[in-house]
């Protein structure tokens, strides 16, 4: 993508930008280097004129995050069942987050910001209804197993410089301090080496399964809460 050449001030005034502007540089920055001073300087602005805009810091990340959300639209097939769809449903979130550093951690604070969020869940929830689950029983499950998805994404995120950056000499000392516990390298042996997406497949699926046990369709959601521990 060719940069756009940040406006000047003209005669002596501040140079007018617009809220599409905004988005647009946003989106270029990325929400990992996302800031007000950040978009401003692109734009050849100060950071006020953006105030006039977006409400600060926390106004500029749902810009932005919406922007990046309203690419994102999970393929439901009506052919698959109940598990088979949640788990279509995380791996489709879990690449799409991939692909967007900072998504995660936008999808970790206060969700839905916007309209491109509240359309998500409302497709989530529909998909689930479709599959016999009323709208809170839907909200439950997506909103769970989404929530398990998008933490395990980050976390991954976080582990990908041990993996393939600048820090693998750092998971070289975690695997030397493994081989030097007993019982720790004898465990360890024992397993296969799993990457990252198989890794997520098999997390997902086993909460998958646990959930849909849980919470199968038609159950009153107050009945499934209460017999999973909620007083």
């Amino acid at each position: 993508m060719t940069a756009n050449p940040p406006r000047r001030k003209t005669g002596g005034r501040q140079a007018q930008i617009t809220i599409a502007d905004i988005e647009r540089e946003g989106l270029r920055l990325g929400l990992t280097n996302l800031t007000v001073n950040g978009v401003a300087t692109a734009l050849g602005v100060t950071p006020t004129a953006l105030y006039r805009h977006v409400d600060g810091k926390l106004g500029l990340e749902a810009l932005v995050g919406e922007a990046v959300l309203r690419e994102l639209h999970i393929v439901d097939d009506p052919d698959e069942d109940v598990e088979a769809h949640l788990l279509s449903f995380a791996r489709q979130l879990h690449t799409f987050v991939l692909e967007h550093p900072g998504l995660a951690a936008y999808l970790q604070g206060l969700f839905p910001r916007g309209e491109a969020g509240v359309r998500l869940q409302r497709e989530a929830v529909e998909a689930l209804s479709r599959r016999g689950y009323s709208a809170a029983g839907a909200v439950l499950m997506s909103g769970t197993v989404a929530s398990l998805a998008i933490n395990l994404t980050a976390a991954e995120e976080r582990h990908r410089p041990y993996f393939e950056g600048p820090h693998q000499r750092e998971l070289e000392k975690v695997y030397a301090l493994l081989a030097a516990d007993d019982v720790l390298s004898a465990a360890h042996q024992e397993l296969p080496m799993i990457t990252s997406e198989p890794y997520f497949r098999m997390v997902m699926t086993g909460c998958i399964r646990g959930l849909v046990a849980a919470a199968p369709p038609n159950r009153p959601v107050i009945e499934v809460l209460t017999d999973l521990g909620l007083e």
